[in-house]
């Protein structure tokens, strides 16, 4: 009897847990923003950022993600979803940022999910997004926050030279991944709280990586660098990796133009970078596919495998009309972002959904050097990783683009 009862009991319980299970489910699938309406007359940058918000209503969803995740992608898109805001103030962007921090940022300034002990300079970047909520509210754990992000960057592993190491777990190395996930951040902050005082490191970031990853005869720069020149991905000679992947550069060349941005142009390192982006800039200018677009692996058009990749066009598009916009490239780089840009909306967006969704195809989705399982950075390795639709490398920069070029 003792045994029936129990069981009674735990088949009620598991019904209970059923019934709540079901119910979470079918709210969880009626988003906040399925009200959301995409008109085929508004600019590129306000369809794709209502399209990812109403294909992700929560904006921790951002790349198909399960959990709140304090995470360089999700950063990605919404520091560029901040700028479409300051063009177009509508308030459901500002909620739609707002709504990712404040379910990471605790009270005391903690930040849910963030691996600080990992020294992983990719968790750096979600913190561009404290600024302006800070100066809004003066709220302490906003700032607490801030220099939570900001005391990673004075502990960061570094190699001899004085360059961040990529994450703990990747020692001696630089990425050019990695300019774009520390530095704008960096340069904000030493402008904003520290009068300008580390303004000579991060360009000595942007020194070492140009140093020591640059080929002379393309002027591109490899993906990777190995100070020790221990990795087997590592020329043995130079420390770089084998190839030019159009994403790495395309965070090298968004890293300038974004750190410029804190740079008075009578900082003796101001010139410096803006030489720097020139000579990346020119060098990618050479690569620009006829459709306006670049490959996945830069220099290597039309090889067997390769592809015309949606987030390193993105990428370049952005840098190249923002650099000239603010006149740190020559005018004609405006005319090449136009063309880049023509390419995305005509070859890489080809349908548009029922509700005037867009979806930005040929993204590369992951790469990256060493890990588990190894990843080589050979050519092969490059053109076989796999795509997604809409990913959030190239639909940030796809926002950051339009709205340099007013699309």
């Amino acid at each position: 009897m003792k045994n029936k009862r129990k069981q009674g009991y735990f088949m009620s319980v598991l019904l209970i847990c059923a019934m709540t299970f079901t119910s979470c489910k079918v709210t969880s699938q009626e988003p906040a923003n399925k009200d959301l309406v995409i008109s085929k007359d508004l600019k590129w940058s306000d369809k794709m950022a209502l399209t990812l918000m109403k294909r992700h209503p929560e904006a921790y969803m951002i790349d198909d993600s399960k959990v709140q995740k304090w995470d360089y992608v999700h950063a990605l898109v919404l520091h560029s979803i901040e700028e479409l805001y300051k063009k177009n103030p509508d308030p459901r962007y500002k909620a739609y940022v707002r709504g990712y921090v404040d379910a990471l940022v605790q009270p005391d300034g903690s930040i849910k999910t963030y691996e600080f002990d990992k020294y992983n300079i990719d968790l750096v970047v979600p913190g561009r997004l404290l600024f302006s909520i800070y100066a809004e509210t003066k709220e302490e754990k906003y700032l607490k926050a801030l220099q939570l992000v900001r005391k990673q960057l004075a502990e960061q592993p570094r190699t001899k030279s004085g360059g961040f190491w990529h994450k703990q777990i990747y020692p001696n190395q630089m990425w050019l991944d990695g300019l774009y996930m520390g530095e704008p951040f960096y340069a904000q902050y030493t402008v904003t709280f520290e009068n300008g005082k580390s303004l000579d490191d991060i360009a000595k970031q942007f020194e070492q990586i140009r140093l020591h990853a640059t080929d002379p005869k393309t002027g591109l720069l490899y993906h990777g660098w190995d100070e020790s020149k221990q990795m087997a991905w590592a020329n043995k000679e130079t420390g770089t990796s084998p190839n030019f992947w159009s994403r790495a550069l395309g965070w090298y060349v968004m890293a300038l133009v974004d750190v410029l941005d804190y740079y008075p142009k009578e900082h003796p390192k101001q010139k410096e970078l803006v030489q720097y982006l020139n000579e990346a800039c020119v060098s990618l200018a050479k690569y620009q596919d006829k459709s306006g677009l670049w490959w996945q692996v830069t220099d290597k058009g039309g090889e067997k495998g390769n592809y015309l990749e949606a987030s390193g066009s993105a990428m370049f598009t952005y840098a190249f009309a923002k650099g000239a916009n603010k006149g740190y490239l020559p005018a004609k780089f405006k005319k090449l972002a136009n063309k880049a840009f023509d390419g995305l909306t005509t070859k890489l967006i080809t349908k548009v959904d029922a509700d005037g969704g867009i979806s930005l195809t040929q993204a590369c989705q992951v790469a990256g050097l060493g890990g588990t399982p190894y990843r080589d950075g050979t050519y092969e390795y490059y053109v076989n990783e796999r795509k997604k639709d809409n990913d959030p490398k190239a639909t940030g920069p796809f926002i950051l683009a339009a709205l340099e070029l007013n699309r």
